[in-house]
């Protein structure tokens, strides 16, 4: 399975954070399954990516021609795609992904994030999406999205279309037993 990982670019966060996303890659590796991730060098992206390395996995790097500058992209890549624009990297990195995870990040992050799961919601496709919630970061979000619930805002339902877990090795065993024909987003889009 090809996933596409999300997650932050700065390494200007917590040491747990980033051993986190390094289990991530090794369990990935381990599991044959490839990485498709934004080509960063530092932070999550570069953790899982030096993750799935380490454990002789493949992954693919996606970014746009303008972050060619010394230190920002993972060298490691088995394969490495530039793109023109932002939108043309998060497009490929959609068509090249079967499952879709988010790890602890900022608004590039979220953004990626949001997009992918509004996308399933209006039926654009019906992939697995999965949140690494490492020491709690997400959260707050979660509260967020229960908020967004109770105040008319979204379907409940809506909460259903991605899976939460603080465990790598969990959150894998979600995506590779996903069962797209037990997820009927049709209606979703219907508030």
């Amino acid at each position: 399975m090809k996933i596409c990982v999300y997650g932050a670019s700065s390494n200007a966060i917590r040491a747990a954070y980033l051993e986190a996303g390094e289990s991530l890659g090794r369990l990935m590796a381990r599991r044959g399954h490839e990485l498709v991730f934004g080509g960063g060098a530092q932070g999550m992206m570069g953790a899982v990516a030096r993750g799935v390395t380490a454990g002789g996995g493949r992954s693919t790097g996606i970014a746009p021609s303008f972050f060619q500058v010394d230190g920002v992209l993972y060298d490691g890549c088995t394969e490495f795609l530039y793109t023109e624009t932002m939108r043309q990297r998060k497009q490929l990195m959609e068509d090249r992904s079967d499952a879709f995870v988010m790890t602890p990040g900022g608004i590039g992050t979220y953004e990626e994030f949001f997009e992918i799961l509004t996308l399933k919601q209006l039926g654009r496709h019906n992939k697995p999406i999965a949140v690494l919630n490492v020491e709690g970061y997400f959260d707050d979000l979660l509260r967020l999205l229960e908020n967004t619930v109770r105040e008319g805002f979204m379907q409940a339902a809506c909460l259903q279309l991605c899976g939460v877990f603080t465990d790598p090795a969990a959150l894998l065993d979600y995506l590779e037993r996903y069962d797209a024909a037990a997820l009927d987003v049709r209606h979703l889009k219907n508030i």
